[in-house]
């Protein structure tokens, strides 16, 4: 693990990293399970199947969601992917005269 000098950073650098670690650890699992399947799947073509023929299902791959373009400021676990709404914390930041600039991640 790389040791990181975080005295030298600015409160934006530190809340950006605050934010990427905070999706890197909900995401942790579904990246392993992701992992395993694809483990498994290829084990499965390398005998000459599909991992589905062999459990007996049929196997869905959900569409990944949009990566977090935007975050919160106060609270930088709030993120937004910019698709859809706009959450009520970007509207009002907006509002407050921040642009989406200054929210980016």
């Amino acid at each position: 693990m790389p040791n990181l000098e975080l005295d030298g950073l600015s409160i934006k650098e530190l809340k950006n990293l605050q934010t990427q670690v905070a999706k890197a650890i909900s995401t942790f699992e579904e990246r392993r399970r992701k992992e395993a399947l694809s483990e498994l799947e290829e084990k499965a073509r390398e005998l000459g199947f599909s991992l589905s023929e062999l459990t007996g299902t049929a196997l869905t791959r959900q569409r990944a969601g949009a990566a977090p373009k935007y975050a919160n400021p106060d609270q930088p676990e709030q993120t937004w992917s910019g698709r859809g709404r706009k959450p009520h914390w970007f509207v009002e930041a907006l509002a407050a005269g921040k642009t989406a600039e200054d929210l980016q991640i």
